[in-house]
């Protein structure tokens, strides 16, 4: 039985009808058993250079990806000409968006915020933009979101093209305020993207 098989009414992501299917992709909730396939990819040098967490050991990843509240934010990303063949993961992290108190309850749930890791060897094909474009689809039509967000370390060149390809837009660039566990204090940058921004592209 699939890890969200059973809808919980708390969890936004259960309105989406999984799996999404892109011309060449299939994306789909993250389970207990997609922990070997995205380890695989993240434990590259490459790929963890710009992520929150260094290769961990293949039993401390194991026990940070099947947490509860991080299968509640994963997806899976396949190519649907191979099912079962993972190339990336993503995260859609539904969140409140700031409010003043009278009005706190208008902005709940309103939100999301973005991150994936592709797989290097798939690169250069054009999947991440798809991948990434269908995320946003999720977001704003299936969900109705009003607002997505993703930051990245201002030298992570792939990652915010990435974010302009699928016609996000630079909202900040914050000087020398992350710290690299290798490259000491870098800039950061911020993209969003709003729901009738969107539809104007669409």
């Amino acid at each position: 039985m699939s890890e969200h098989a059973v809808a919980d009414p708390s969890d936004p992501l259960t309105r989406v009808p999984w799996p999404v299917r892109t011309e060449r992709l299939l994306l789909r909730r993250a389970e207990r058993a997609d922990v070997t396939a995205t380890y695989a990819i993240r434990r590259r040098p490459e790929v963890h250079e710009w992520l929150s967490s260094a290769a961990l050991g293949p039993g401390e990843y194991a026990a940070m990806f099947t947490r509860p509240q991080r299968l509640a934010t994963s997806l899976v990303v396949e190519r649907r000409e191979r099912p079962g063949v993972v190339v990336g993961d993503l995260m859609l992290a539904v969140e409140d968006a700031w409010a003043q108190t009278e009005v706190a309850d208008r902005a709940a749930g309103t939100q999301a915020r973005l991150g994936w890791v592709l797989d290097p060897a798939y690169g250069g094909q054009g999947l991440a933009t798809e991948a990434v474009g269908a995320l946003l689809g999720v977001c704003f039509d299936a969900l109705g979101l009003r607002r997505v967000v993703a930051d990245c370390f201002a030298d992570n060149t792939p990652s915010w093209r990435l974010m302009e390809r699928v016609g996000m837009r630079r909202e900040a660039h914050t000087v020398g305020d992350s710290l690299h566990r290798s490259r000491g204090w870098l800039d950061g940058l911020t993209y969003a993207l709003l729901a009738e921004e969107w539809r104007d592209r669409s």
